[in-house]
């Protein structure tokens, strides 16, 4: 079977997997490869950006390379190669426990339960919650799902499409790296500058294709567009920004502002500023807008893969 049918058949059955079970409760890969990362961390820690270079290379060559030898074992037989791809999917993509987390915090907002939304809300975003009102917290959530769409299911989907299994592993390693040690701590602002740089550069084609996707999918294209090129720029990070804006856009909000994020303060830019304030009802709006946006790009991805196979000679 050709590597374009593998990848087409195992992105899709994974996402479905992905949609009818959702994350493990226990031995999830992602996480066995986070405390094998932590202890890496352990062993090579320096307050040095060379020092951080090594731990990326050595924790994301590491799972691209198994990942490479798994491919390569299962390369005889398609069924085991389509198996692999959507296990491989599976694990790597979160867009049912984003929306499961999202929507747990928007039905603690809707009882009054403020201090339970505060309790949950770390579960889906790194924000101060003790710093949040209800709308602070909707705001934030809608913010996760919009950058999660990207970062947890539509950046995967695209590396997959370009190196099968491989770029899906290594997708997912950069993007957990980045979450451990790519912030601006005393700890990490050295040692995990490899890390935010190289996740930077990988999320971008996923930032761009969800900022297109929100785009097409939301229910107002012509303000997401004009959101996200009237203020993605503005944003400090290069991928967040595209996306969010464009999810602001299409959902008619106004995002961005001050955060407390790790012990710090952010005055970040506002987004589409002529949208509305978040109100606990858009949550499941934005949740909603990332399934749409996860399955076009399931679909992108597929006969990308599919044409970019045709038309080689």
């Amino acid at each position: 079977m050709r590597a374009d049918r593998v990848f087409a058949y195992g992105a899709t059955a994974g996402l479905l997997g992905d949609l009818l079970l959702g994350d493990p409760r226990r031995g999830h890969p992602v996480a066995a490869f986070g405390r094998a990362a932590g202890a890496v961390e352990r062993v090579l820690w320096r307050d040095h950006r060379g020092w951080g270079a090594l731990h990326t290379a050595v924790c994301v060559g590491g799972a691209a390379g198994l990942a490479a030898l798994a491919s390569r074992a299962v390369r005889p037989s398609p069924a085991a190669a389509v198996a692999l791809t959507a296990a491989a999917t599976w694990a790597v993509v979160g867009g049912t426990s984003l929306g499961r987390e999202a929507r747990a915090v928007g039905r603690a907002l809707e009882a009054g339960d403020v201090d339970a939304a505060r309790e949950r809300l770390p579960h889906l975003c790194g924000r101060d919650p003790q710093a949040l009102d209800a709308d602070g917290i909707a705001r934030a959530v809608v913010e996760s799902v919009a950058e999660n769409t990207s970062d947890a299911v539509v950046g995967a989907l695209v590396w997959g499409a370009v190196a099968g299994v491989p770029g899906l592993v290594a997708f997912r390693a950069v993007n957990t790296l980045d979450a451990m040690v790519g912030h601006k701590s005393a700890r990490h602002r050295r040692y995990g500058w490899a890390s935010a740089r190289l996740d930077d550069v990988a999320g971008w084609p996923g930032a761009r294709l969800t900022a297109v996707l929100a785009a097409v999918a939301g229910d107002d294209p012509r303000g997401a567009v004009r959101a996200w090129r009237a203020d993605a720029g503005r944003h400090p990070s290069p991928n967040a920004g595209p996306v969010e804006a464009s999810f602001a856009g299409a959902l008619g909000v106004r995002l961005g502002g001050t955060l407390s994020y790790g012990g710090r303060v952010e005055h970040r830019p506002v987004l589409n500023g002529s949208g509305r304030a978040v109100g606990v009802h858009d949550i499941e709006r934005a949740v909603r807008l990332s399934r749409r946006v996860s399955r076009l790009a399931l679909g992108v991805c597929v006969a990308g893969r599919l044409l970019s196979k045709g038309a080689r000679p």
